[in-house]
């Protein structure tokens, strides 16, 4: 076995693209080889004996260089390389991710009064991520929430939520949302730009959104967790309703702070256990 290495990103995640290509000190190329689904690279080219440079490459990661000596065996084990992403930022590794409602929170809160908060969450939605391989301004996330599983705590509240005068859920039962495009906006920040259909009205809103890390979970999966945080406007939604008191103040504020609080399963779908 000429060369040996394992490619990883900074959080021990396999690059499965990386390309691995060895020069010696003339700087002509002697070797070049790809990583496989493992990120782990094998070449049987014999090398001479003598000191080289390896460089590994893979798109959306910034080069990595080390120099090597090949000894009298011929063999250069190089190791693990840790390559880290363009701008400094992670994201998961490249793939389909499942939201995992049971771990996860969609929550917004209204002012009520003009003086406290009304704080609610829906409890039934789903969604998928896909993270893009090469490009990560490619990567997409859907998520469908049923209106009628909004939740403030009170029985009378959620029932006029539920009715025309706000989410009309005979007549939109589904809130959803799909990206459209994702920028980097600070170290392990990104906005997501996507289209919200609420209330039978489709509006672009952008999403904050932070990426927290992946761990493994108790049923032998991956899951990565992401908080995002978006305003609304309920005018912009084709919500007007409101009760003006005789302070002349309004009953319920009209902008909405949404916040998500997200866990995804590593996969195309949840984990039956």
């Amino acid at each position: 076995m000429g060369l040996t290495a394992k490619i990883r990103t900074r959080d021990g995640w396999a690059v499965s693209h990386a390309v691995v290509t060895v020069t010696d000190m003339t700087g002509t190329q002697v070797l070049r080889a790809e990583a496989d689904a493992e990120g782990a690279v094998r070449d049987a080219t014999e090398l001479a004996p003598g000191a080289y440079t390896v460089i590994v490459t893979a798109v959306g990661y910034a080069p990595a260089a080390s120099s090597a000596i090949v000894t009298a065996s011929g063999r250069a084990e190089i190791g693990a390389v840790t390559l880290a992403r363009q701008g400094g930022t992670e994201l998961p590794p490249p793939g389909p991710w499942t939201i995992d409602p049971a771990h996860s929170s969609v929550a917004a809160v209204a002012q009520h009064l003009g003086i406290s908060s009304v704080h609610g969450r829906f409890t039934e939605f789903g969604g998928t991520i896909e993270i893009a391989p090469d490009d990560i301004a490619k990567s997409r996330v859907e998520a469908v929430i049923r209106a009628g599983s909004i939740d403030t705590g009170n029985g009378m509240r959620d029932t006029h939520l539920r009715s025309g005068d706000f989410l009309d859920i005979e007549n939109h039962p589904e809130i959803t949302y799909r990206s459209t495009g994702l920028t980097q906006a600070g170290p392990d920040r990104w906005t997501v730009r996507g289209e919200l259909a609420l209330h039978g009205v489709v509006r672009e809103v952008d999403l904050d959104l932070a990426y927290l890390g992946t761990g493994a979970d108790p049923w032998g999966g991956t899951r990565a967790a992401f908080r995002a945080t978006a305003e609304l406007h309920r005018e912009d939604f084709a919500m007007n309703y409101n009760q003006v008191l005789q302070a002349g103040i309004a009953a319920i504020g009209t902008t909405l702070k949404v916040q998500l609080d997200i866990q995804a399963v590593q996969g195309d779908s949840l984990p039956t256990a």
